[in-house]
């Protein structure tokens, strides 16, 4: 059961769209503004686990999967031009912040190929190679979820940390703008792997 724990945290806890908006969140000082954008990541998460835990991947269909990946794709882009387009005024301690919402998380988490990455794997292989079934399944997958709300929270504390040792706002403009072009690399890393190659090899 460690090798379930090990695997989620190294999949959760690595630098992702996710987790790089929760950086962000905690540079502009939004952490608690932003935490039903976490909750709805952690929900997102406990839909997954249970799902896949208990149908596997019997209601799956494999050559649909990148399609719903170039659809979180693309919300990760909108998500990145939102962070782009935020505005900090140091002088008064206030940034006008788009704030992501419960929702936003939902939605992104539910599309974010690296969320079907970590599910998968503990809920059709780990979780029945341990015997994990039932209502088991419900509370390791609460659990779970409960890592997956703590990743982001935990990069938008530390960005919080980072954040108030900084004042002038040039640093926080660039930063903004580093968001973006991770964002961006991250979605244009998505598309390739999970799209683009992925529709590539099933003509093949």
């Amino acid at each position: 059961m460690l090798e379930i724990l090990a695997y989620a945290i190294g999949v959760m806890y690595t630098p992702g769209p996710i987790n790089l908006l929760g950086l962000h969140s905690g540079l502009n000082g939004k952490t608690r503004e932003h935490m039903g954008f976490f909750a709805g990541v952690g929900c997102a998460m406990l839909i997954l686990f249970v799902f896949l835990g208990f149908l596997g991947l019997k209601f799956i269909n494999p050559s649909l999967l990148p399609y719903i990946s170039l659809i979180g794709c693309s919300y990760i882009v909108y998500i990145a031009w939102k962070v782009l387009h935020t505005n900090v005024n140091v002088s008064e301690k206030t940034a006008s912040v788009s704030i992501l919402s419960f929702t936003n998380g939902l939605i992104m988490q539910l599309l974010n190929p690296k969320a079907l990455v970590a599910t998968m794997p503990i809920s059709t292989i780990q979780f029945p190679a341990v015997g994990i079934s039932g209502s088991s399944i419900v509370i390791w997958s609460i659990g779970l979820a409960i890592l997956a709300f703590g990743a982001p929270s935990s990069y938008s504390l530390a960005g919080m940390a980072m954040g108030k040792r900084i004042e002038n706002p040039i640093y926080f403009k660039t930063f903004n703008v580093l968001m973006f072009a991770l964002l961006i690399f991250v979605a244009t890393s998505i598309g390739y792997e999970h799209v683009y190659r992925a529709l590539l090899e099933s003509h093949y």
